[in-house]
């Protein structure tokens, strides 16, 4: 699985949205992204990459173009 579809699939499962739903996909624009669903979401990618945010990264993450930038300039994951 390349780290695109591990990163997909954290949201997918995560906040229960369609991988067609991805491309602008914003906190709190569905409602399964609240607060519950960002501990759910930052549990599934610190799992997919075996990683740990940090909590400012845990803050900015807001939107899945957001999420991207942060793996790769923070934690050196590409996509």
């Amino acid at each position: 699985m390349t780290n695109l579809e591990k990163y997909n699939q954290a949201f997918i499962d995560s906040l229960e949205v369609k991988e067609s739903e991805l491309e602008g996909l914003a906190y709190k624009v569905v409602s399964t992204w609240d607060s519950v669903g960002q501990m759910s979401l930052i549990a599934a990618l610190e799992e997919a990459f075996d990683i740990e945010f940090m909590p400012d990264d845990i803050m900015a993450l807001n939107s899945y173009e957001a999420g991207k930038q942060i793996l790769e300039n923070n934690y050196d994951i590409k996509f």
